[in-house]
């Protein structure tokens, strides 16, 4: 049983990363840049001017290339700052160095530590009070189970999710915050502690769906093969 838990779990693990995706870059730009009047705003100005192309270096990676706004293949606009994951990664490395590849690792950590207990627990417990003791969960309540697990999650993870997007965002707009407490205590002050849950909407809005259609796929997959 151990492969096929695995292979379940990459597959449905695939297909809420490929659903959740286009949310995620949504609810970055929308931590780390003060350009968008909310998230509708935020969306239709991303599918208006571009196309929206983990382990710390690989997060990082995501959010500078989400962060990208440069209008792609017109003329006469500015190139955009990087080309490609690899192009990302080197000029990270060259311009920041082997660190700047690992900001913001331990607010990640710390944000995916004690979130995936959350997330399997409530799951866990959702689907025992709605299933009939010695009955499986049926697929609407792996559905709901799925989906509000996510949301609680992303409730108590949104917090430091901000402080990693900033502290990833920092080498590019060339600020340095000397960790963790003080990007927290400069950004409350700047911005009210309102800061700590903005994204928290389309995180939840993103939440549902995927992690009903990641629990419901593996569910599925599992008694698939028996």
């Amino acid at each position: 049983m151990p492969v096929e838990e695995f292979v379940a779990g990459w597959i449905s693990g695939a297909l809420g990363l490929v659903l959740g995706h286009p949310f995620d870059t949504v609810k970055v730009r929308l931590q780390t840049q003060n350009t968008y009047r909310g998230i509708v705003d935020c969306m239709v100005k991303t599918y208006r001017h571009e196309s929206a192309y983990c382990l710390a270096p690989f997060d990082l990676i995501k959010v500078r290339l989400q962060n990208q706004t440069e209008p792609r293949a017109q003329p006469g606009s500015p190139p955009p700052r990087y080309r490609g994951p690899v192009h990302c990664a080197a000029s990270i490395f060259q311009e920041e160095g082997p660190r700047g590849l690992f900001r913001g690792a331990w607010a990640l950590t710390l944000r995916d530590t004690p979130t995936l207990g959350i997330y399997f627990v409530t799951y866990e417990w959702l689907c025992r009070q709605s299933t009939p003791d010695g009955q499986n969960p049926s697929s609407a309540t792996v559905l709901v189970a799925g989906g509000f697990a996510g949301i609680t999650s992303w409730v108590t993870a949104t917090p430091l999710d901000v402080i990693k997007s900033r502290m990833q965002m920092a080498g590019l707009k060339q600020r340095e915050y000397r960790g963790m407490l003080d990007c927290m205590v400069s950004s409350a002050r700047q911005e009210g502690l309102g800061v700590f849950f903005r994204g928290l909407t389309i995180n939840s809005a993103r939440a549902f769906p995927v992690n009903a259609v990641t629990f419901l796929s593996y569910e599925y997959l599992l008694h698939a093969w028996g």
